[in-house]
Parts: C-alpha cells; structure tokens; sequence
C-alpha cells in the first residue's frame, strides 16, 4: 500500500472514531504533533538569500535535474 493510501486510510478512521479513541491516539503522538521546529538565525538568513537570489533571477535546478546530479555524486562516492 502507498503512503497516500494509507494516510487515506488513517483519516477515514480517525474521521469515523469516537472522543476517547481521538484522544487516546493523540496522546501517542502528542509530543510529535505539539513540537515546534525552531530555526536558527543563521538558517534563517541562508533561506531569505535564497530566495532574494530566485526572485532576482536566479537560476533554479528542476527535481529531476538535482535527482540526476545526486544519483552521480553517489555514484563517484562508491568508486
């Protein structure tokens, strides 16, 4: 089964439960759901100058031309 069937799936039956079984799943991944990703300042300054560089033109590499120069780079790794 694919990812999206199953996240399918999953909301059908979390649509379709009662209260306590809604809290009793929630309780399992509270931690997960509740956590809040934290960037730093550093990251955050290397986002906003990618993308000052895109919206001023600069050229982007499509998924399936960076899928190609990974798989090489892996491939000179494993030499």
């Amino acid at each position: 089964m694919t990812n999206l069937v199953l996240r399918e799936k999953l909301h059908k039956f979390i649509d379709s439960i009662g209260e306590k079984k809604v809290k009793a799943i929630y309780t399992l991944f509270e931690n997960e759901i509740e956590q809040e990703v934290e960037y730093s300042e550093e990251f955050k300054a290397e986002l906003d100058k990618r993308v000052e560089y895109y919206r001023n033109g600069g050229k982007m590499v499509s998924a399936s031309e960076m899928k190609k120069r990974l798989k090489a780079i892996r491939s000179k790794g494993s030499k």
